[in-house]
């Protein structure tokens, strides 16, 4: 059975004669959080617009949780778009319940869920403030709670953790990770690799309109993955057969292998010559490393 919550295919977008959306797709599936990177100007916006029927592709078809985008499809998806909007002169638990009435949740059951959620993000004593009187890592907190309030399937997050302390951050991951144990699909725009690389189950990387990558983390890192090796050892190290080269960092040496030599054979080596190993591990580069050499050469 199909489990996406997304399908996007051959979708293209136009604008001014400029092609910011090139023969774009991909799936975002039912219990994955699913990221969505790029540099500015990429065609992400455009993309989640698309996929939000804000705009309508020149070319190409979007399915959303199994059908094309209704009204009615559009009260069981979530956005929480960059640019923030709440009502500031309402007190908070106001402002929830009605944003989540427009959902078609009752003044009741909005109430309820609303304490439950600020009890989790640990403001329900903020309940009575007026939102102008939140900070700014607090109100985004709540934009985040109204995103959620109405339980959809598919959640939408365009840089989700911008303008928040390394706290209410942890308290918003374990949220969106909670929604994916729940079968629930999150699509997560952000520049914060390390939350894409911590997060995220599989990428989309589009870069001037046109998919650059596209699958699970690990797969595209070993993609990337020099053939070297970090070490950290005890004492002189000793010549070893296969290395081409050596880079002396402050903790740790990473040595690059010829083509014919393999990391067990050098681990052999050491072996062999009783070097005391205290970290050997293939190198691998880091998604943000991935993302500015892909970034860069487009």
């Amino acid at each position: 059975m199909n489990n996406n919550a997304v399908t996007v295919s051959g979708v293209s977008k136009t604008y001014n004669s400029t092609r910011v959306v090139d023969d774009v797709s991909f799936e975002v599936k039912s219990g994955e959080i699913f990221g969505l990177i790029g540099p500015n100007g990429a065609g992400k916006t455009t993309t989640i617009r698309m996929i939000m029927d804000i705009i309508k592709p020149d070319v190409g078809e979007i399915f959303v949780l199994g059908e094309k985008i209704s009204n009615e499809t559009k009260n069981h998806i979530g956005y929480l778009p960059e640019e923030r909007g709440m009502y500031r002169k309402l007190k908070v638990i106001d402002s929830i319940v009605y944003l989540a009435s427009l959902k078609g949740i009752s003044t009741r059951m909005a109430r309820s869920r609303a304490e439950e959620l600020l009890d989790r993000v640990e403001m329900l004593d903020h309940a009575n403030k007026k939102i102008e009187e939140l900070s700014r890592g607090m109100g985004q907190l709540i934009q985040f709670l109204v995103t959620i309030i109405h339980d959809p399937g598919l959640v939408i997050l365009d840089e989700p953790s911008a303008g928040l302390d390394p706290v209410n951050t942890e308290l918003l991951k374990n949220l969106i990770v909670e929604m994916r144990s729940q079968g629930k699909a999150i699509i997560m725009s952000t520049h914060r690799m390390n939350e894409v690389e911590e997060m995220c189950d599989r990428i989309f990387m589009i870069n001037r309109g046109k998919n650059v990558l596209y699958g699970k983390i690990g797969e595209i890192k070993a993609r990337f993955r020099n053939n070297s090796i970090v070490l950290q050892h005890e004492g002189e190290l000793p010549e070893l057969t296969g290395i081409i080269r050596h880079t002396d960092y402050r903790d740790h040496k990473e040595l690059f292998l010829d083509s014919g030599s393999s990391a067990q054979d050098i681990l052999s080596q050491l072996i062999e010559k009783g070097i005391k190993v205290n970290k050997f591990e293939i190198s691998t580069p880091s998604l943000n490393d991935i993302f500015i050499q892909m970034a860069g050469e487009e």
